[in-house]
């Protein structure tokens, strides 16, 4: 289990530090003298992104949950 966790804090905490603009949306915030648009826009495009894998993973975990304790009933 130790394991585990482990595993998912480093992924989680190497994944910390992304970059998801595309080319032309680099190209227009890169001209700004401050960046600090482009960490925000940076910033909301990584947290669009995740939801849907955090929903997916969640519906899957419920989904192993049920058919996990459905087994455990029937022995």
């Amino acid at each position: 289990m130790k394991r585990k966790i482990f595993f998912f804090l480093i992924t989680f905490f190497i994944f910390l530090q992304t970059n998801a603009q595309c080319a032309m949306c680099r190209a227009v915030l890169e001209s700004e003298e401050g960046q600090e648009t482009a960490k925000g826009i940076n910033d909301g495009i990584v947290y669009l992104m995740a939801i849907p894998y955090i929903l997916v993973g969640g519906l899957g975990f419920l989904i192993y949950k049920k058919f996990n304790k459905s087994k455990k009933t029937t022995h």
